[in-house]
């Protein structure tokens, strides 16, 4: 088949460019011809996918970012016919067969104060969104999250709903099995955007934590250290903030993922931490809990308080028993993507 992946940053570089990545290579590797449009290619390019550079626009404002590339999209659609194709967008276009939703519907804004819609930018990215639902044959939500708020927001749209197609997990190196000292441990918080991923939250928890465990320590992956330097004033060690990593290896080190999210669609490092058989204690906001099981971890209510988080954390210290590892891989999800684009092809 002929697929065209629609998608601005192309390369392993956020949640859902890893899903467009991996996806698209291995399409590729199943005999697909594979065009991937976007506005830059943020690594090497893979060999015998054809990577078209639309060109950046500037990143704000988004919504005006997200009608430039549309178009910039359209234009090239039009400039490039074909009868055959099979447009996989995962972006707000206006020119697609498939959709797949990596977030929340911006329709949520609903749940909003009034006057959060005397905005043009409000109006814009509603507007964008329907367009994309309306426009798509399948609309595919990475989670069962997802799904739900999608039906919630366009009943009218849930006909067209998939089954949840949610992320695979590279092989990565496991931890090994050890007891935990008394004292301490190492929890490990992961994620660019820490405010919506429940940093805060999670270095309550950890300094309650630390009451009996003073050994314990919290590792954040992601943010940039100046920026949350701030969060630990008070802390005097216990903490290591390592920034970006563009591997993993780091869960082979540490003893809980502690995922507090107060919005996570997926959670792609939720599933990593479980393939490397971490134990997680996570929210009940993120799309990756419907596959955490007892012996991988907890889910808890996002208003739960401090002490059932610290009882939960604790609980994954002390445990005897090594979790299973989560396995799914990224040759799955192609399969249940090629379903859709056969079931498209024929209509």
């Amino acid at each position: 088949m002929n697929i065209v992946h629609v998608v601005k940053r192309y390369g392993p570089v956020g949640g859902m460019e890893r899903y467009v990545w991996e996806l698209t290579r291995e399409l590729q590797q199943l005999g697909h011809q594979v065009t991937v449009l976007c506005e830059r290619c943020h690594t090497e390019k893979p060999a015998d996918i054809n990577v078209v550079e639309l060109g950046e626009t500037a990143k704000r404002p988004r919504w005006l970012s997200q009608v430039r590339f549309s178009l910039r999209v359209a234009r090239w659609v039009q400039e490039n016919p074909c009868a055959d194709r099979i447009i996989h967008s995962h972006e707000r276009l206006g020119v697609h067969d498939v959709t797949t939703f990596h977030g929340p519907p911006f329709a949520t804004i609903y749940e909003l104060g009034w006057w959060r819609f005397i905005s043009l930018r409000v109006w814009v990215r509603l507007y964008l969104e329907r367009r994309e639902l309306r426009v798509a044959k399948t609309i595919v939500p990475n989670s069962s999250f997802i799904g739900r708020q999608l039906s919630h927001y366009y009943p009218e749209m849930a006909k067209k709903l998939s089954a949840p197609i949610v992320p695979g997990v590279l092989p990565i190196r496991q931890r090994e099995q050890h007891v935990v000292a008394a004292d301490g441990g190492i929890v490990c918080f992961v994620g660019w955007e820490w405010q919506r991923k429940g940093l805060p939250q999670a270095i309550e928890i950890v300094a309650a934590l630390r009451a009996t465990r003073p050994n314990l320590e919290l590792w954040v992956v992601g943010p940039k250290p100046s920026e949350l330097e701030p969060l630990f004033a008070g802390w005097t060690g216990g903490y290591r903030l390592l920034g970006w990593r563009d591997d993993n290896a780091y869960f082979s080190e540490v003893d809980v993922l502690l995922h507090p999210a107060r919005a996570e669609p997926y959670g792609m490092v939720i599933s990593e931490a479980m393939a490397a058989r971490v134990p997680v204690v996570i929210s009940d906001v993120c799309g990756a809990a419907e596959h955490v099981t007892a012996d991988a971890g907890s889910v808890l209510p996002l208003d739960a308080p401090i002490q059932t988080w610290v009882d939960a954390v604790t609980a994954q210290l002390v445990r005897t028993q090594f979790p299973p590892s989560f396995v799914r891989g990224w040759d799955i999800v192609a399969h249940e993507y090629e379903q859709i684009y056969l079931a498209i092809s024929v209509q």
